[in-house]
């Protein structure tokens, strides 16, 4: 019997052994869950604080979020003025492209106007010489000023700032963002061995390179005399009109949220190639409101007007009465039915 009970004892020690152990590790579990459990709390009241962070930032950025990740609130917006500016093509020294750009954050109104490059400038038509026409103004890019100054002659505007676009930064940008998706309107087959211009595309929707877009951009005829029909705008105003309506391209696929990204090496090609009076740093200021822009909703044209030769030499000679009205309609919302405090109004 004693052999028994010292056996049972053995049994009941181990038990007791077993038991503790278990008591342990169930500690342990319990100590180590309870752990988790305070981690996985301060992890969610973390994400909860976020969450509400990020929702006063973008309240405080009217519900805009690309707004409120660059630091903006409402006074931003208040802010910032429209930005008008004249963009300039250069070509063989002259300014072959202008167009008076603009855009208004607080209203998302956004207008592109052409003036065509043999646009009269001088006094009297019986006068007219080369150095009349408005692209030669330009001279290589060291008076730009004389565009503007002659430009806002032309329209009534005021505009302030000039942005130079070298072909260069035309090719970096459209390759920047990987190409450009585009409907060619007609076949194009040019070769100019002077300039070194060489237009070779076929007409259709298609994503074009940058150095292919600086071709459509330059297109003025084909080799055979042919041109853009005359309902789209012969020679140079069918070119005006590709080249506003490839503005117009650029910006829809520049302004995607994939290429936003890519907005630090685009001003860093504009500050490369690009002469500008502006800051081009504070032009940042506007591309996430520019981002929520219906890009279909841009207003396009060209001053009104007609060609003809004088002395030798084709002119345009703009509308002087028609070219009013349509800036006030392009950039004041003016017609011939409302004033400008009901224009005012209805914007």
């Amino acid at each position: 019997m004693g052999k028994n009970n010292i056996s049972k004892d053995k049994d009941n020690e181990k038990i007791k052994t077993q038991n503790s152990k278990i008591q342990k590790n169930s500690s342990k579990n319990t100590k180590k869950k309870g752990k988790k459990h305070i981690c996985l709390k301060i992890f969610l009241a973390l994400i909860v604080l976020l969450g509400v962070f990020v929702a006063k930032r973008i309240y405080d950025a009217n519900g805009n979020l690309l707004a409120a990740l660059l630091g903006h609130n409402k006074e931003t917006l208040k802010n910032l003025d429209k930005l008008q500016v004249l963009i300039l093509g250069e070509s063989t020294g002259m300014s072959d492209t202008i167009i008076v750009a603009s855009y208004d954050p607080k209203t998302q109104e956004a207008v592109l106007m052409s003036i065509p490059r043999d646009t009269f400038t001088g006094d009297k038509k019986s006068a007219a010489r080369y150095y009349h026409k408005i692209n030669a103004l330009y001279n290589y890019g060291e008076t730009p000023e004389k565009t503007v100054e002659a430009v806002n002659k032309i329209t009534g505007l005021n505009i302030q700032y000039y942005i130079i676009v070298d072909t260069k930064a035309l090719i970096k940008l459209v390759d920047t963002i990987d190409g450009l998706y585009y409907d060619v309107p007609i076949n194009m087959n040019y070769d100019d061995p002077s300039q070194d211009l060489y237009i070779h595309l076929t007409a259709g929707y298609q994503k074009l390179t940058g150095e292919q877009v600086e071709q459509l951009v330059r297109f003025r005829h084909n080799n055979n005399g042919t041109t853009y029909p005359y309902e789209y705008g012969i020679e140079d105003h069918g070119r005006s009109k590709t080249q506003r309506n490839v503005i117009v391209a650029l910006a829809k696929q520049t302004l995607k949220f994939k290429n936003i990204s890519e907005i630090s090496k685009i001003i860093d090609i504009l500050e490369e190639y690009v002469k500008t009076n502006m800051d081009l740093t504070a032009v940042k200021d506007y591309i996430p409101y520019a981002v929520k822009m219906n890009m279909d909703n841009i207003k396009v044209g060209r001053i009104p007007g007609k060609d003809e030769l004088v002395n030798g030499i084709w002119f345009f000679f703009n509308d002087k009465e028609e070219t009013k009205k349509l800036v006030d309609e392009l950039f004041f919302g003016i017609t011939e039915g409302n004033t400008i405090e009901e224009a005012n109004t209805i914007n």
